[in-house]
């Protein structure tokens, strides 16, 4: 049976035509069989793709050959173009959305003016040697709230919001000006989201912001459930989270009988369908799965 498999990428680099960029992706997608979304604009590409590995291996080469793209990350996981409904290639302002594409500054090094990257042995190294100056580094959550529910860093601040959009009001509600003098490491899924929030941190006063460099997925690849990750990592597909080992901690709780879960489900309200924690005993009982504090959608 042929193996299949998922990755997360992104590069940061000037594309002069975003449309053309586009149509190129698209057929080479749809000639190795590929699904996946991909978004693509003047500051560069961001997509998730599945297939046979053979498939997606090529797909990886002939993109990294666009010179802009050569130094696109990469990360591997189980999966396949079936965990997609389809594929999706659009241009749009900022592959990330925070609603702020004329502060971004990019050149073909990346993101200009953004945190410091570090690796992960780099992460422990660096809460190692601030603890011995009497300095506590503080991590900061670059992902919508929800996703933090049943995964995120021990101790690590998640800022109030439901997407990226509303960060730069929450960056801006003064409710983190007393982290501006501290080390900051801000971590999202595969690191895109970091790049975008630190710049916009450092932007707003954040003096010393560093960026987990391939984000969660780098770090459980490096010390899986043994470090300072906690819990499940959600991701964008029709699998919802994934886990780095068989070890790993199920932190979410069961919106309904609070039992321990990482199974997210959407509100039964069509014109909500926000996505709630409920457990398996839950959601085989037949009750209607809706926003636990009763869901306000028209």
């Amino acid at each position: 049976m042929a193996q299949n498999k998922i990755i997360l990428y992104y590069a940061f680099a000037p594309l002069s035509d975003p449309e053309a960029i586009r149509l190129w992706q698209r057929t080479l997608c749809e000639s190795l069989g590929l699904r996946g979304r991909i978004l693509i604009s003047e500051h560069g590409i961001n997509g998730t793709v599945g297939g046979g590995i053979d498939a997606v291996k090529k797909y990886v080469k002939a993109t990294r050959e666009y010179a802009p793209l050569k130094k696109m990350d990469v990360k591997w996981s189980d999966g396949s173009a079936e965990d997609f409904p389809r594929l999706s290639v659009k241009v749009r302002e900022e592959i990330v959305s925070f609603g702020a594409p004329g502060e971004l500054r990019v050149d073909e090094n990346g993101v200009k003016g953004g945190g410091i990257h570090l690796r992960p042995e780099e992460v422990h190294e660096l809460i190692d040697a601030k603890r011995a100056e009497g300095q506590e580094v503080v991590f900061f959550d670059g992902r919508n709230a929800f996703e933090a529910q049943i995964g995120k860093f021990k101790g690590a601040i998640v800022p109030d919001v439901e997407t990226t959009h509303d960060f730069i009001a929450e960056l801006e509600s003064g409710k983190y000006d007393e982290l501006k003098d501290k080390p900051i490491i801000t971590y999202c899924t595969g690191g895109i989201r970091c790049e975008v929030l630190s710049s916009l941190m450092v932007n707003r006063g954040f003096s010393e912001v560093y960026q987990m460099k391939g984000g969660i997925v780098r770090y459980g690849e490096t010390y899986g459930d043994s470090g300072l990750w906690e819990g499940s990592l959600y991701v964008f597909d029709k699998r919802m989270h994934t886990e780095f080992t068989e070890d790993a901690t199920i932190i979410g709780r069961c919106e309904r009988c609070s039992k321990p879960t990482s199974n997210f489900e959407n509100c039964a309200n069509l014109s909500c369908r926000k996505l709630t924690l409920y457990c398996e005993d839950c959601v085989a009982s037949g009750a209607e799965l809706s926003c636990p504090a009763g869901c306000t959608a028209a």
